[in-house]
């Protein structure tokens, strides 16, 4: 499966419809590192089908997300649980560290 392009219409609700970890890869298309990002972005969505839940959000498209989610700086991602933010980090990720805050996300119960 593909990442899911989220934005403000619909993030809450995608997150809320979901008992599975939810990456979501916070970029601007004007971003270089962004860039590099998105193929391995699009290689968890396709490995982590059924497992997680692949997100992306333009900040530029998305400025209230961005602002409530206090990106700084792109790329971001925030693995989600229940909602609510698990694990996160910046700059450009390999796909094992993805998978990794999958893991970590998934292990997390939530009350």
């Amino acid at each position: 499966m593909k990442a899911i392009h989220l934005d403000s219409s619909n993030f809450d609700t995608t997150l809320a419809g979901t008992d599975l970890p939810v990456l979501v890869d916070f970029h601007a298309e004007w971003c270089g590192p962004c860039k590099m990002l998105g193929p391995i972005v699009e290689q968890i969505a396709e490995a982590k089908d059924g497992e997680a839940v692949v997100a992306k959000v333009d900040i530029d498209a998305a400025r209230d997300l961005a602002m409530r989610y206090r990106i700084t700086s792109v790329p971001t991602v925030i693995v989600f649980k229940g909602g609510e933010p698990v694990v996160g980090a910046r700059g450009v990720q390999t796909k094992a560290a993805l998978e990794s805050m999958i893991a970590e996300a998934a292990a997390k119960s939530v009350a």
